[in-house]
């Protein structure tokens, strides 16, 4: 069983984003131990970009705290070392396909695996250009984790036969951000994920950031994705946000226990 798949065998997943290099690099190291101490099934690094095309104001915001900084991918390489040094928690890229494609594409992905990464997600570049990716992905061992989006319709089932990992479905329009209330169809996506590929994980994300949202997705998934909620403390304490990112993500994994364990 892969690790992406062992993420999902304990019940409902949680799944935290985090802006590598935010508030700066070493904290990521400490975040990134932390969350998974704190409940975390499976973990998204984010790759800083000059142009996030699916992230809202307050992801954007920390990738350009992360780049004013400098931060590289070579460091997120490094951090990712001294992560796999402490712990050996799934984790998945999350970056856009001109970060891969400056790097090279073969070089970042056999880097990525090389270091203990699982996965990739590459929200900009749709089922019918995954070939870009797809055969060095495979090369390598790493899942290229495809989204379906509430407007892929009759795209959904040709996207989920093929799907590897897990699939990220994309619960509201538009751009990452937290959001009051979530009136996507998510329920009908899954249904026909798992109609063509029944043993592929389906986790929701996009607008989740409450307990209660995350038990209402993960009650028609196989988990619950969360970022902006994440991102903003680390935005709000900087050096100082382990703590308290640690507790949020205890209380939305706490949540998902609660309602689906007991």
């Amino acid at each position: 069983m892969s690790k992406i798949a062992n993420a999902f065998k304990n019940g409902k997943a949680f799944i935290p984003f985090i802006t590598c290099g935010d508030p700066d690099v070493d904290t990521t190291v400490e975040l990134v131990c932390a969350l998974d101490e704190a409940g975390a099934d499976l973990i998204e690094l984010g790759i800083p970009f000059s142009d996030p095309t699916a992230e809202g104001p307050v992801i954007q915001a920390s990738t350009l705290r992360a780049l004013s900084q400098g931060v590289t991918t070579d460091q997120v390489f490094d951090c990712v070392r001294k992560i796999r040094q402490r712990t050996d928690i799934p984790m998945v890229f999350m970056t856009y396909a001109n970060v891969v494609f400056s790097y090279g594409t073969d070089r970042f992905l056999s880097t990525a695996a090389e270091i203990g990464m699982d996965g990739i997600i590459l929200p900009d570049v749709p089922y019918e250009e995954k070939a870009d990716f797809e055969p060095a992905c495979k090369k390598y061992g790493l899942a290229l984790v495809p989204m379906i989006a509430p407007t892929s319709r009759e795209r959904v089932e040709m996207i989920a036969a093929e799907a590897e990992g897990f699939i990220y479905c994309v619960s509201s329009m538009g751009v990452t951000g937290m959001r009051e209330e979530i009136h996507t169809n998510v329920g009908e996506i899954v249904r026909h994920c798992k109609k063509v590929n029944p043993d592929i994980p389906c986790a929701v994300g996009f607008g989740i950031s409450r307990p209660d949202q995350a038990v209402d997705m993960a009650a028609l998934s196989d988990g619950a994705i969360v970022g902006s909620a994440i991102v903003r403390l680390c935005g709000e304490y900087g050096r100082d946000c382990v703590p308290h990112v640690a507790a949020y993500v205890k209380t939305m994994k706490n949540a998902l226990r609660k309602a689906f364990e007991d």
